[in-house]
């Protein structure tokens, strides 16, 4: 029997509990946290604050999503309630996935249960940045080529279009999943889609919802050439085939759920329309090995692939007592892997218990950095920790200028992390905006002030000795658990300037 002709009752109840818990634990998470803003979260809520929608270095989702979180105010929950929504969504989308694939209750709740166990979709949901709108976009994509290859009825295709547009609105790497997809089309039966209008307008939706960011890279000169060369450089060179494939192992007993998921869909007879999904599955790996990828860029594939695998697990006899069995068993390995990772996937321990966790359960890597090093934490916690006290440092030494000086201080900031800790926590200690030649702050601009003085933090007094006369290192900060690179901080008070600012900011272009 063909999949499309099987059915199977949605567990709405259940699935709809799954999600919930998604929610609630990112949002009490948030509520309690003994941690802080993370440095990516600073850079969208100052993409929020200078929103230019066909005018953003980066897609302008996640700066769109930031100008509606402020309206709730500044807290972490504020903040991150879009991720934990789609966290919970996720959920959701995954149980779908495997009711609309034919599985039946056991099968959908194993799916969901998949997506809520892993750290790797809990770290997603508990920070604002675009990587869990990512995973949702390119899962409601996934889910319109399941119902394609169940109904036939071609609009679905409309569905996917403007979940890949919103893909695009959000990461370019949703071009990675349009070309995954076409390769799957070109290689199975559903090539014949190719032949009719309905894919075609599902690309011309992609391009004009996803319009804001290709004009916004036309408009600014494609700096995400720049951005994926300075990635590459810093980052990607170091990621060999090994470690892109032991990183989709680290995913656990889902991974070998996912796995049986790509088999089924590719081999079963039963899943002959849906082999699609799975090729497209499958060139998205290649795709992401080939470049390179970080291993959670390929993320977004798993909460279909974990439903395809729980479906096969429940079969051939989904009421058997043999199906149960593999569905508990599963069930089991996937919660209790889960609860052991829990504090990896969400920073529920502080940040010296969370150290000790690490080292005492033998996962030492969770605690490596992008650039290879091993830290006590894991960078995305060690990069929410140690900004406001940063920012108060700051400004103490701002505050001790005589006030002639003060008045016409600028702040200059190293990078974004620290530009943007002062913009969020700054105002309420009286210090102006941020200014800063990393990346997307280049694009900001100066302000209106020359520079004649200026409160550094993150610069190198060698480095402002070639922009101003008279350089003077004030202190050092440092923070005992934050990021490597923000110990022992400069901060210094420059003045007699070469060039205005506005002078030497042509030249400046999105330094890092």
């Amino acid at each position: 029997m063909d999949v499309a002709e099987t059915e199977a009752k949605l567990a709405a109840g259940p699935i709809t509990a799954f999600a919930l818990t998604a929610i609630a634990l990112h949002l009490l998470t948030n509520l309690f946290s003994a941690y802080g803003v993370h440095r990516d979260e600073f850079l969208y809520l100052a993409m929020g604050r200078h929103l230019d929608l066909f005018r953003m270095e980066f897609p302008p989702a996640i700066a769109i999503l930031a100008r509606i979180s402020m309206l709730f105010g500044d807290s972490l929950a504020a903040i991150r309630i879009f991720p934990a929504l789609a966290a919970g969504a996720l959920v959701a989308m995954a149980g779908l996935i495997a009711a609309q694939m034919g599985g039946g209750r056991r099968a959908q709740l194993l799916a969901a249960g998949c997506v809520l166990m892993n750290p790797l979709f809990l770290r997603a949901g508990n920070l604002f940045q675009p990587v869990v709108f990512d995973q949702l976009t390119w899962t409601v994509g996934l889910y319109a080529l399941v119902r394609l290859g169940r109904t036939a009825n071609p609009r679905y295709w409309i569905l996917y279009g403007i979940a890949v547009g919103l893909g695009l609105l959000t990461k370019f790497s949703a071009l990675f999943f349009g070309t995954a997809t076409l390769a799957a089309l070109i290689v199975s039966r559903e090539r014949r889609w190719l032949a009719t209008p309905w894919p075609w307008l599902a690309m011309l939706l992609v391009c004009v919802i996803g319009s804001p960011s290709w004009i916004g890279q036309i408009r600014l000169g494609f700096p995400v050439l720049q951005q994926m060369s300075d990635l590459r450089e810093s980052q990607l060179e170091r990621v060999t085939a090994a470690e892109f494939l032991i990183g989709q192992a680290l995913l656990g007993p889902g991974f070998l759920i996912a796995c049986v998921g790509v088999y089924w869909l590719l081999r079963d007879p039963r899943a002959q329309g849906l082999r699609v999904v799975g090729w497209t599955c499958v060139f998205a790996f290649l795709i992401l090995l080939g470049l390179k990828g970080k291993p959670y860029y390929l993320g977004p594939i798993y909460p279909a692939l974990f439903a395809a695998g729980a479906l096969t697990l429940e079969r051939p006899r989904a009421g058997s007592t043999l199906s149960a069995l593999r569905i508990a068993a599963a069930a089991v390995l996937v919660s209790a892997y889960g609860l052991v990772l829990l504090p990896i996937g969400i920073p529920i321990l502080p940040p010296e218990r969370m150290a000790r966790y690490t080292e005492a359960i033998g996962a030492s890597e969770a605690n490596r950095t992008n650039t290879g090093e091993l830290d006590r934490l894991p960078q995305d916690y060690a990069d929410m920790l140690g900004w406001p006290e940063q920012v108060a440092a700051v400004s103490e030494v701002y505050h001790s200028l005589p006030p002639a000086e003060r008045q016409r201080a600028v702040v200059i900031a190293a990078n974004y992390g620290e530009a943007g800790a002062i913009d969020f926590y700054g105002p309420a200690l009286g210090l102006p905006r941020a200014v800063s030649t990393a990346g997307t702050y280049w694009f900001f601009g100066p302000g209106q002030k020359p520079g004649e003085v200026a409160v550094t933090v993150g610069i190198p007094p060698e480095e402002l000795r070639k922009f101003f006369g008279d350089v003077r290192l004030v202190r050092s900060f440092t923070h005992p658990w934050s990021v490597a690179e923000e110990r022992n901080t400069p901060i210094a008070v420059a003045s007699h300037p070469y060039r205005t600012l506005q002078e030497v900011w042509p030249s400046q272009g999105g330094n890092n």
